[in-house]
């Protein structure tokens, strides 16, 4: 368990001084700014549109997060002939390779977090309908608090202890949006203390939730394909895993009663759609407990078999 738990956090460590997750992070983080402007133009009720918006970003920034992290998890050690240095410690492989699942995992789930922090924030300020709207300035004040308290600790404590930059903005970030979360729950748009009209949606929570266990199971599959594989591979298969996985009911569904390559399909690609529930939003509609609990028993045995694959591929892989 100590050798999991030094490697996995070593992976963790890693991914977070990635410029790519810092990249990804501050990108969505920006569209989570904007969507309540991108969101007024519609016929339609705006503050659904911009749930679903704030919902695709997150979906996006969690999958291409673990899809990057992953990928380069097993291959770049590999390639730099460091992995010889970790397995004659002596390191069982399936513990290697575990341990760098639980390390890109935790990863993208604290990536998740903060993004699903700013989705909630963006909802809870709202669109602005019409000209008697006004913006919603707890919100607003939280979030801009939250960011320029964040890089200036992070510029103090890099230039004190010389800590990374990017990694620990990207922390602190996680802390203070969890502060600020606390408040806006407590606080209204007023400032005023009226949990009950705080704005948040357990619907939009479940929906995150679920998204997690999407990206979770991309970045199994990632570190799978990098036992065996380099990262060009890796990165491509991912990329079309996922977006095969996306139209799974209509790539495979109408026609598995009919061809033998549509089952091998529709049991081998992970079916993405089943953790969307964008109907369950238009159509007000609740997410029962019964549903959450299916769909991560699927996501849990998914990625329990693709990482029992990567241990099968990466036993007699050659790494000297």
């Amino acid at each position: 368990m100590n050798k999991l738990y030094t490697i996995s956090k070593n992976t963790l460590i890693e991914t977070l001084r990635q410029p790519v997750y810092s990249i990804i992070i501050f990108a969505a983080l920006l569209l989570f700014i904007l969507s309540p402007s991108i969101a007024m133009y519609t016929m339609d009720d705006d503050n659904k549109l911009l749930r679903e918006i704030g919902l695709s970003t997150l979906f996006l920034a969690s999958l291409f997060i673990a899809i990057f992290s992953a990928s380069g998890a097993v291959a770049e050690e590999i390639e730099t002939k460091t992995i010889s240095t970790v397995l004659s410690k002596p390191i069982q492989r399936p513990v290697f390779i575990i341990a760098k699942f639980f390390g890109v995992a935790a990863a993208v789930a604290l990536a998740h977090y903060i993004c699903t922090i700013a989705l909630i924030m963006a909802i809870r300020h709202g669109v602005q309908e019409t000209v008697n709207d006004t913006h919603d300035w707890t919100v607003i004040t939280s979030g801009g608090i939250i960011i320029i308290a964040s890089f200036i600790l992070s510029a103090f404590f890099n230039y004190a202890y010389d800590w990374k930059f990017t990694s620990t903005v990207i922390v602190l970030i996680a802390c203070l949006a969890t502060i600020g979360l606390i408040f806006l729950i407590f606080i209204d748009r007023n400032w005023k203390f009226n949990p009950a009209e705080n704005g948040i949606n357990t619907v939009d929570i479940y929906g995150s939730v679920l998204l997690l266990l999407a990206a979770l199971i991309i970045a199994a599959l990632a570190v799978a394909l990098s036992a065996r594989f380099n990262i060009v591979v890796t990165l491509s298969v991912c990329v079309g895993i996922f977006l095969l996985g996306l139209v799974s009911d209509y790539a495979f569904s109408n026609a598995a009663q009919t061809h033998l390559w549509a089952k091998i399909g529709r049991l081998l690609i992970p079916n993405l759609q089943i953790f969307w529930i964008s109907d369950a939003i238009y159509e007000n509609s609740k997410v029962s407990l019964k549903y959450i609990i299916a769909t991560a028993s699927y996501a849990i045995c998914y990625t329990g078999a693709i990482l029992a694959l990567a241990v099968a591929i990466f036993q007699r892989r050659q790494v000297g």
